[in-house]
């Protein structure tokens, strides 16, 4: 099955493609191909997943399959895959969030009117992350990164007929593209330096130091631009709270566990560009300064999301930034050099933040509100989705022994040796357990503060409760696989010429517990107790709570800064256009009407003139010659007759004369 991977991303382009040309109209048949295909997908990642464990022990074990497609003067171009531990649990998170987000459409989009549009473009945008995490090269990475950034702002607009969805959808696609720009610029370098884009060719000549270190800084910053742009670090982070505009099964498969996943696995992949000598690091600790600015930034991003998530009442916007702070954790760990800490936190937070996403869809298609303030008392209504959404925070707050314990432990572990990012780390952790149980007793506990959207509330159908009890055990089990007391957990399985993963540390473990322990407790005494008052905590600290509320005013800020004067220039060049360039357009034009005119009136009544009086004279003339030309002899006979005459009488008057002139008389 291992020479067969390439196949995997065909699969939901097939489905694609019949679903866009043939199968429009035929939604059960639309749905049931992108699933089947989906189910197909799963299925083989599973077993090479399974074939790869077999391979126990060979950590350096890769297949790589590529043709090429250009190969002048020793620069190559080639198409193909790469398949290592690292795709191998790449491709289970993809295709098992996007086949669980599949099924769960089928209840959510019921009845939309563009329900077979959205499982083909659900298939397109898994064509997409399957080829992105299955290519051998940076040039392939950036055709599927594009893809993905094109479907992403095809599904965010789902429903353009909103003005908010269709801003959302331009959001992201422009904020991206600025991220992307960088990336690309970094591609730019590569190829012109190293003149290769394949991944083992450009890590065996950074480790051989055949890029100098300022150059090499400069080329690993640029290629973790798009990573900013798309797993949304600050200061590009600003597109992914308004995604959730977007249905929310797209919510749950872009923007919580794929889509978003992506820059945290370029990172990744490339982390021999940040680090280039392990060796080092493992002795020392020493880091780059590319990989510290790579710290730095997802230290910054996890702290500032978890902030503003305290005090969000969008039910999708706290999980938004939620995800933020969660991918600012992946990063951080990478930069510190956490490989296994990072990739190990995007695989569990893939399934529980889409269990979070989906039971979140679950709460809105029951009540339709994504206002917290208005729900309450769900549990009795909606056990599944109440038990299940618990489960997942639970997990996502790093509770023992649920999976995301053992991640957030990982990376925990991976700032030991940094004071500072090891505070805030715990910090941000305290916050998570804080506003993610925030969310749970205000939604789902106590009484419900909206009577009217309660009475109304209902457990979900069977398609969208399956994939979230699928879901909550993949969050209960799936961290399982990195107990560091396992020799053939995660860690062993994943390693691939990075540092290790940090030894198992007691006091860690129970300090971070007791952190995420204290978080939840001061939920439960504001939200579900109330004997500590959330209304007067945030009065006494109104500036703060505003702060937070408003996002620290990253979008006014940009408002200012950027998009007013680039609407300002736009007007102003649009002026421009119109009065000077237009102007100038339409006085040439005016001008050549006038000479246009002149000439028509010079040619009208001169040259014209001129013709047409000759061939009036011409008229006339032949008008007059032409009565002699009658074709009647009797008129000819009278002419020559009168010629005759004529002629007589003139010979007449001149022998008289001649006569005359002898007499002497004349």
């Amino acid at each position: 099955m291992l020479e067969y991977s390439s196949i995997i991303p065909f699969l939901p382009l097939f489905a694609f493609a019949v679903i866009t040309f043939f199968s429009q109209q035929k939604e059960k048949f639309s749905a049931g191909l992108s699933i089947a295909t989906m189910g197909i997908a799963w299925v083989m990642s599973i077993t090479i997943l399974i074939q790869m464990l077999g391979y126990h022990g060979e950590h350096a074990f890769r297949l790589e399959q590529a043709f090429d497609i250009v190969n002048f003067e020793g620069f190559r171009l080639e198409l193909g895959v790469l398949l290592d531990p690292l795709t191998a649990i790449m491709l289970i998170v993809v295709t098992t969030v996007s086949l669980m987000v599949h099924i769960y459409s089928l209840g959510y989009m019921h009845g939309d009117p563009r329900f077979s549009r959205f499982f083909s473009y659900l298939s397109l945008f898994t064509f997409a992350m399957l080829g992105l995490v299955l290519a051998n090269n940076f040039f392939m990475i950036f055709i599927f990164w594009e893809l993905v950034g094109l479907t992403s702002y095809l599904l965010i607009g789902f429903w353009y007929e909103k003005k908010s969805a269709s801003d959302a959808g331009k959001k992201a696609f422009i904020t991206t593209k600025v991220g992307d720009l960088g990336f690309l610029l970094g591609l730019m370098m590569m190829g012109m330096y190293l003149q290769t884009f394949n991944y083992a060719e450009v890590f065996d000549k950074v480790v051989a130091g055949q890029v100098s270190g300022g150059l090499l800084t400069a080329l690993a910053l640029l290629v973790f631009c798009g990573a900013v742009g798309k797993s949304a670090q600050f200061p590009l982070h600003v597109w992914l709270p308004d995604a959730m505009e977007g249905p929310t099964p797209v919510s749950a498969l872009i923007h919580a566990a794929t889509m978003v996943a992506a820059g945290v696995y370029l990172v990744a992949r490339t982390l021999t560009i940040f680090i280039p000598d392990w060796h080092a690091f493992t002795e020392n600790g020493a880091l780059t300064d590319a990989a510290m600015t790579v710290a730095y930034v997802g230290l910054f991003t996890s702290f500032f999301a978890a902030s503003i998530a305290l005090v969000q009442n969008d039910i999708k916007r706290v999980l938004a930034f939620s995800t933020l702070s969660q991918l600012g954790y992946m990063i951080m760990a990478l930069g510190l050099g956490g490989f296994t800490a990072g990739t190990f936190h995007l695989m569990t937070h893939a399934f529980f933040k889409a269990l979070l996403f989906l039971g979140a869809g679950s709460v809105i298609h029951a009540v339709h509100t994504n206002d917290i303030q208005e729900m309450g008392g769900l549990w009795g209504k909606m056990k599944t989705t109440s038990l299940t959404f618990v489960i997942a925070s639970l997990s996502i707050a790093g509770i023992f022994p649920l999976s995301g314990f053992w991640s957030k432990d990982e990376i925990l572990a991976s700032a030991l040796n940094h004071p500072l990012f090891l505070i805030v780390g715990l910090l941000v952790a305290f916050m998570t357990a804080f506003y993610m149980f925030r969310l749970c007793f205000l939604t789902f506990a106590g009484e419900p503060r909206d009577q009217e959207k309660f009475d109304h509330a209902h457990e979900s159908p069977r398609t969208m409760t399956w994939p979230l009890i699928f879901l909550a055990v993949l969050s209960v089990f799936a961290g399982w696989v990195g107990i560091p007391w396992l020799s053939h957990g995660y860690a062993s399985f994943v390693f691939h010429g990075h540092a290790h993963h940090a030894e198992p540390n007691w006091f860690l473990m129970i300090g971070s517990s007791l952190v995420a322990i204290s978080g939840i407790g001061l939920a439960y005494l504001m939200y579900y107790k109330k004997s500590i008052s959330a209304d007067a905590v945030a009065e006494r600290f109104k500036p703060i709570y505003n702060l937070f509320y408003n996002k620290y005013y990253i979008d006014e800020f940009y408002d200012i800064a950027f998009i007013k004067p680039a609407h300002a220039a736009a007007r102003f060049l649009w002026r421009f256009d119109g009065s000077v360039i237009d102007g100038l357009v339409n006085l040439h034009a005016t001008v050549t009407v006038w000479l246009a005119d002149v000439k028509y009136w010079i040619d009208a009544n001169i040259v014209d003139g001129i013709v047409n009086a000759l061939g009036m004279i011409t008229a006339a003339a032949s008008s007059a010659f032409r009565k002699i030309q009658s074709g009647r002899l009797a008129h000819y006979l009278l002419v020559v007759l009168f010629g005759l005459i004529v002629i007589g009488l003139l010979a007449t008057s001149n022998l008289l004369n001649l006569a005359l002139t002898e007499v002497g008389i004349h």
